[in-house]
């Protein structure tokens, strides 16, 4: 499989296939391909990925008796950024998993710390791209990657985590100081990311996209 990333804004990932190849995609994100690709949906895995607000069903489209070429798009202004998956897997928010080779396994990835369950917010419920091959995800902004030695840390907020090689470690910690949680205006948790690996953040997650668009939008009040 050979790929192009075009366009900005709203980037796409072109991927020319040879005959037989698949790739797997979240349903809808799939926006234009040759007629020789086939779809299958499937709901491999569908009683976790509801429990966890993802959709239940995946696409895999296949190139039928020759070479194929389907494009994904994004959904938010940013980036498709290309993860290689081989000798470590990664975790990912889980809106990021745009499609990938059929040879990636996609699984659910849960913080299994109490703290981070009921207060991580975005961070608890992530995805898990294991085994061999290459995997698109979208980025909200832009990207910026940090690699991080043996016990050095970042503290971030939560939304702005796009992803991280998996020998990273993920905790959620409070925001100290009574003014600080009042008035700070972050909210009452960080995430902190310790190494050693890479980690991806994002810089204009769409969460606090909406946040501060929210005292713009009209009520429906009348005057």
């Amino acid at each position: 499989m050979e790929y192009t990333i075009k366009a900005t804004p709203f980037p796409v990932v072109e991927c020319q296939l040879n005959a037989n190849e698949k790739m797997i995609t979240e349903s809808g994100s799939m926006v234009w391909m040759t007629p020789n690709m086939n779809m299958e949906t499937s709901a491999s895995g569908g009683l976790s990925r509801l429990f966890s607000g993802e959709k239940i069903f995946q696409n895999i489209y296949t190139a039928k008796g020759g070479p194929g070429m389907i494009t994904f798009g994004s959904s938010f202004p940013g980036r498709i950024a290309v993860i290689d998956v081989g000798q470590e897997s990664w975790i990912v928010q889980k809106s990021a998993f745009l499609a990938s080779e059929a040879t990636v396994n996609l699984s659910i990835h849960f913080k299994k710390k109490l703290g981070a369950g009921f207060f991580g917010g975005e961070g608890f419920i992530m995805q898990k791209l294991s085994g061999r091959g290459l995997a698109f995800v979208e980025i909200d902004g832009e990207l910026v990657e940090y690699k991080l030695g043996r016990g050095e840390q970042l503290i971030v907020d939560t939304g702005n985590v796009a992803g991280y090689s998996e020998s990273v470690q993920m905790d959620i910690v409070t925001v100290k100081g009574v003014k600080n949680v009042l008035f700070g205006g972050e909210g009452l948790f960080n995430t902190v990311l310790t190494g050693p690996g890479t980690v991806w953040l994002q810089t204009m997650p769409i969460s606090g996209v909406a946040s501060a668009l929210i005292p713009y939008i009209p009520t429906g009040g009348s005057n």
